[in-house]
Parts: C-alpha cells; sequence; structure tokens
C-alpha cells in the first residue's frame, strides 16, 4: 500500500479544491450567459433563481445553447400544463386513489426518500393526460419539500406484483420526458426493487430514452441484498419499514 506524505495530501486536496473553484467560476459564468439570453427570450426568467438554470446547465453538459433550448421548453410546457402554478388533487383523483407513491424520510445526503409501487399503477383507471398532471404534482411536491442547500431526490421502485395490467408504455415514457425534460438534475439515484422477469419487456422499450446521465443513477437490486444496498445509502431511521426501517409510508398528497 502506497502512503503519502501530509504535504502530498494536502497539494492533493489543494488541487481538488481549485479544480472544483475553477469548475464553479465556469459554471456561474455560463450561468449569467444564459440568463442573459433567455431573458432576451422570456422576460419570466427573472423569477427564476441561478440554481434552476444552472440544473438545466447540468443536463446539457454546459452547452448554453443547448440549455437554452431545452428551459424555454420548459417554461412553454409550465404554462400549459401547470397554468396555475399548482396541480390541484382534485385534477387528480384516480391517480391519488391508487395510492402508489410515498414521501418520507431522508438519504445520508439528505436527500428526500420517493416511494413507488409499480403494481398499483392501473392505467386503465385513469388517462394519460391525469397520469402526466400526476407526474408534475408529485415532482412538485418533491422539489417543495427539498431541505436547505439540496437539490435532488432518491426514489425506490418496487415492482413486486407487477404484471400486464400494471404495464403503461406510454406512461413511462410520458413520465420520463417529464422528469428529463422539465426537471433536469433532479434524480440523484432510482433503486428499483423485486423486478420481475416480464418487466424486462417494458424495459427494454423505455431503455433507449433515457438519458446516459439518468442511466448511471439507476441500480437493479438483488432481493437477497435488498436492505444491505438501501442501508448502504439511507439510514435504519429513515429507511420505511416496509425494508426494515423505521419509518412508516406516508402517500405523497397527505404529507
Amino acid at each position: 500500500m502506497e502512503f503519502k506524505s501530509i504535504e502530498e495530501s494536502n497539494g492533493m486536496i489543494t488541487e481538488e479544491k481549485g479544480n472544483e473553484t475553477e469548475i464553479n467560476e465556469i459554471e456561474q459564468n455560463k450561468v449569467r450567459h444564459m440568463r442573459a439570453f433567455v431573458e432576451r427570450e422570456d422576460s419570466s426568467v427573472k423569477e427564476v433563481d441561478d440554481l434552476m438554470i444552472r440544473r438545466f446547465l447540468r443536463a446539457r453538459e454546459l452547452d448554453i445553447e443547448k440549455a437554452s433550448t431545452l428551459f424555454l421548453k420548459y417554461l412553454s410546457w409550465r404554462r400549459s400544463s401547470i397554468p396555475n402554478g399548482f396541480i390541484s388533487p382534485s385534477e387528480i383523483p384516480n391517480e391519488l386513489a391508487q395510492n402508489k407513491l410515498f414521501m418520507q424520510g431522508v438519504d445520508k445526503q439528505n436527500r428526500p426518500i420517493v416511494m413507488v409501487y409499480g403494481a398499483r399503477h392501473k392505467p386503465y383507471k385513469g388517462s394519460l393526460e391525469e397520469f402526466k398532471r400526476f407526474v408534475a404534482y408529485t415532482l412538485e411536491r418533491i422539489c417543495a419539500r427539498m431541505p436547505a442547500g439540496q437539490e435532488k431526490f432518491v426514489s425506490i421502485a418496487d415492482l413486486k406484483g407487477w404484471g400486464y395490467a400494471n404495464s403503461d408504455i406510454r406512461g413511462y415514457l410520458a413520465a420520463l420526458s417529464i422528469l428529463q425534460d422539465c426537471y433536469p438534475e433532479r434524480l440523484g439515484k432510482l433503486f428499483i426493487l423485486h423486478v420481475p422477469y416480464i418487466f424486462m419487456t417494458a424495459w427494454k422499450v423505455v431503455y433507449p430514452f433515457i438519458d446516459s446521465k439518468t442511466k448511471r443513477k439507476i441500480i437493479f437490486v438483488e432481493n437477497k441484498k435488498l436492505k444491505s444496498t438501501l442501508l448502504g445509502d439511507i439510514d435504519e431511521s429513515q429507511l420505511p419499514d416496509v425494508y426494515g426501517g423505521k419509518l412508516s409510508l406516508v402517500p405523497i398528497q397527505d404529507d
């Protein structure tokens, strides 16, 4: 094993901090340039904070032109999809009745934890438009409950009992598009549990539409390593009780 002297170690830390500072300065500069550009196109951008602009930049590898196109598209989507600035539970009754999404606790990086039960999704009980509103409602709730200084959330998707009646390719693709294009750099990690073999048929259709950054955040968890894998990122006191943790599940609309 190779040991480094204190001087060498300090030098490495200084270099890392120097690189981090340089990256931050580059990002800040690009945020200023992008803000100036998009404000000329849409005056409502003045109400948006720099963190949001930075997320869109990061989603497009700091390419101002690509990030601006995505951001302006998002503003247009928001005006048409969330015209009142929020989505009321009365607009998504069928989706909420399925009781499939919960939110409580934080992981070891202080990122909120969102729990989804795939087998409770019943596409035949609602419409695609209502489901899209439900996705937006959910992401708005998650973002509103972000701890100070945090921008990302962690999700646990449990597919136990999932079957063809739950399969919803159009819904999955719509949800993916909303997440990637309208809430970029919000997902920190996605654990997928209890994956049935038949789910892979749907996964093969959806996978090509997942961008490379999002793909790196997805973890398929083996049943025999379920608790140990989750505990690697989530303290037992914050883990849902259904996986041996301490927290009871709370439906997202009830919190």
